[in-house]
């Protein structure tokens, strides 16, 4: 039997063994922090969205798939490496309206020492997963991002490179 812990005990994520119940209490405070970012994000329509902050790099947002109670959206930065757009990270969340849940589904990254490509894990590398999402949500807010209503054309990003969101 596990001992349960708040989701962001420092023994609970040192553990990597998280149990269900603190997973999904991540995933909703994951949903609490994209919808600062996004706060209509059951009404936008598929398309690419940015947010612009003074100081740091532009957020995008592509909102893939939207149905009645989920949205499948990729939510990445674009850094300019010889003359491309480089998407890192780059995560594919499943948003739940209903339940008021957000799970990654893919993460793509280069910087911190998870795997740099996630597919349908175990539930450490899940916990571990959202964990980052949620940590990366709550750095977006704090720098001011929040995305506008219409969608933007990709060409007008600042890099002024071609970018396709998903590969």
């Amino acid at each position: 039997m596990q001992r349960a812990c708040h989701p962001w005990a420092t023994a609970c994520i040192l553990s990597g063994r998280p149990n269900v119940g603190a997973l999904m209490s991540l995933c909703e405070e994951n949903f609490a922090r994209l919808s600062r970012l996004v706060p209509d994000l059951a009404a936008r329509p598929s398309g690419i969205y940015s947010s612009r902050c003074s100081e740091g790099v532009d957020l995008y947002l592509e909102v893939e798939e939207q149905a009645r109670f989920t949205t499948i959206l990729r939510l990445t930065y674009l850094f300019p490496v010889q003359g491309i757009a480089l998407p890192d990270p780059d995560a594919r969340l499943r948003v739940y309206h209903d339940a008021c849940q957000v799970e990654a589904i893919e993460l793509r990254q280069t910087v911190l020492p998870l795997r740099s490509d996630y597919r349908s894990p175990a539930l450490a590398e899940k916990w571990q997963v959202n964990l980052f999402i949620g940590k990366w949500l709550t750095y977006c807010a704090r720098q001011g991002h929040v995305f506008g209503q219409a969608p933007v054309s990709i060409a007008s990003s600042a890099s002024g490179a071609r970018v396709t969101l998903c590969p």
